[in-house]
């Protein structure tokens, strides 16, 4: 990892930005807050809690309010519709005004204790430092086994450098949001998205504790796939080197098969044929092909999400921003018109 820079300077007073994707997660905002509000307090920093709201059916929201009025640090985006975690999680970021900003979930899987340490290696100079787990507790085994895969899989054949055993859970210094928030890609991998703009980088080690109350609304098993493929879609053009490299083997394995079965068909050599050597060779190279063309779709999908250059997310309402942030946005798409 590169060395931390001499040229960051942090304030002494510091505004640390905590940004908070958050869906249904009645039964967590209170505990969650209460555990940041300890951690602001121990550091000695000014602070923002921000939520990041996909549009709840149960408290989630009203409880989110309570607390604005009680401790005015406090701060909520909610959006049009539910956009997902990437996009609530980018948002945030977007909105936060913090010299560093930290990301973490509200199901206090990730210790919201650890931003201590995270504070203390940006000090020291890292633009990056991100939670790096030992171990997974209160995940079910298919997740475990999705994730070490993939992580395997995205370490060996991605662009850059994504540390394994990391989730969105980490502190970014100002010029490493802006930098993040400025790629404005339709597929928000955060973690992809940090190691390509680069900058100091340096993890801290925790274990991961089980979910304290609810149910996971984000992330499960077939998100964690999703996730997964975004990260290799999005950061590496292996899987189109490899289809290639596998039509082409293909190729060559068809003309040896049909050199040989001439010669063999030529000397009289008894060759096997009929039915069930056509249906095994035709499900073979339609699979491969299938395979190709699902690889090439996802590439194709993710240009076209791009060019269509949608907004990742509209802001409805917002709680605690001056200026207000749905207002800018309004006020940004208005300009775009041409009438």
């Amino acid at each position: 990892m590169p060395a931390p820079s001499v040229e960051q300077s942090v304030p002494e007073r510091a505004l640390l930005s905590i940004v908070i994707p958050t869906y249904n997660e009645e039964a967590n905002i209170q505990r969650v807050y209460e555990r940041l509000r300890a951690v602001l307090e121990q550091l000695d920093v000014e602070g923002e809690i921000i939520f990041s709201v996909d549009p709840s059916t149960d408290g989630t929201e009203q409880v989110i309010r309570e607390l604005h009025r009680r401790d005015g640090r406090v701060k909520m985006l909610r959006f049009s519709r539910r956009f997902g975690q990437p996009a609530a999680t980018l948002a945030g970021m977007q909105a936060s005004s913090g010299d560093a900003c930290v990301v973490i979930d509200c199901d206090l899987q990730d210790p919201p204790e650890l931003i201590v340490d995270m504070v203390e290696r940006w000090r020291e100079g890292f633009d990056v430092v991100y939670a790096q787990r030992r171990s997974r507790q209160g995940e079910t085994l298919a997740k475990r086994i999705v994730s070490a895969v993939g992580y395997r899989v995205i370490r060996r054949i991605a662009d850059v450098e994504i540390p394994p055993n990391t989730g969105d859970f980490r502190l970014m210094s100002r010029r490493v949001v802006r930098h993040v928030v400025a790629m404005s890609e339709a597929h928000g991998f955060l973690r992809g998205l940090v190691a390509v703009v680069g900058f100091p980088q340096t993890q801290v080690l925790y274990d991961r504790d089980p979910r304290v109350g609810g149910t996971g609304k984000y992330n499960r098993f077939f998100g964690s796939l999703v996730i997964g493929m975004n990260g290799i879609v999005g950061f590496s053009r292996y899987p189109l080197h490899l289809i290639s490299l596998v039509g082409l083997v293909l190729s060559f394995l068809a003309g040896v098969f049909a050199v040989a079965y001439f010669i063999f068909k030529l000397a009289g050599f008894p060759f096997p044929t009929g039915n069930p050597t056509i249906v095994i060779l035709i499900s073979f190279f339609g699979g491969i092909q299938l395979l190709s063309l699902g690889i090439m779709g996802e590439y194709v999908g993710r240009i076209y999400e791009e060019v269509k250059n949608r907004p990742a997310y509209i802001v409805e309402s917002d709680l605690g921003f001056e200026p207000s942030v749905a207002r800018d946005q309004e006020d940004a798409l208005a300009a775009r018109r041409p009438y």
